[in-house]
């Protein structure tokens, strides 16, 4: 089941690891013999998914998709392996993005290991405004270096907000630059248990 198959009434429901604690990850290992048949066969039963998706232009759309995982259903024996939570770690989001990219982790032999130098095992709960940090490159841009996270709880950042080098993020920090405002948080900066908010500008001179 896709969130884009939930009825908007229960898409919190769908999101509530209480509810759900065991979810499709969209990792598949699959014998190529066992593709080439069911091709050969035409058995492959796809259900068409209609998504609505709105353009960056403002123009809504439907995307027709099919769910990789529930061609699991055409095969024979197929089965599912429960895996730690700390072997999944999806980047659907600039959010997602900023905590790989910081210094929680380090890639060791293909795989993603929490730094032994953060506390407790936790992921950082990470929430970008989509206006200023939605696309990549805009994202990239908004950090002079990736902030450190090692003792960070939680992040919320929305509006035109900036990041000098070798910021410090701890505890709980709530960034909020409102309409019309920016906020510049200055190079070496170390925010701890923060809200910042209204207008905050750094300029060279």
């Amino acid at each position: 089941l896709e969130v884009a198959q939930v009825p908007k009434e229960h898409e919190e429901d769908f999101k509530s690891v209480k509810k759900f604690n065991v979810f499709n990850t969209n990792n598949l290992w699959i014998n190529l013999e066992a593709i080439a048949r069911i091709i050969d066969e035409r058995s492959l039963d796809m259900e068409i998914i209609v998504n609505p998706k709105t353009l960056d232009n403002g123009l809504n759309v439907y995307q027709l998709e099919t769910a990789v995982g529930a061609a699991m259903k055409g095969f024979e024996n197929a089965m599912g392996i429960n895996v730690p939570r700390s072997r999944f770690l999806p980047v659907k989001k600039t959010s997602d993005l900023l905590l790989v990219m910081s210094n929680l982790y380090s890639l060791d032999h293909g795989a993603l290991i929490m730094s032994p130098k953060r506390m407790f095992p936790s992921t950082p709960l990470v929430k970008l405004g989509d206006n200023h940090f939605k696309k990549v490159s805009a994202f990239l841009s908004r950090f002079g270096s990736i902030p450190c996270m090692l003792e960070l709880d939680h992040l919320t950042v929305s509006g035109d907000v900036t990041f000098g080098r070798g910021v410090s993020l701890r505890g709980t920090v709530i960034i909020i630059a409102n309409h019309g405002d920016r906020i510049d948080i200055p190079a070496g900066a170390i925010l701890e248990n923060k809200i910042v908010s209204g207008n905050l500008r750094i300029l060279d001179h």
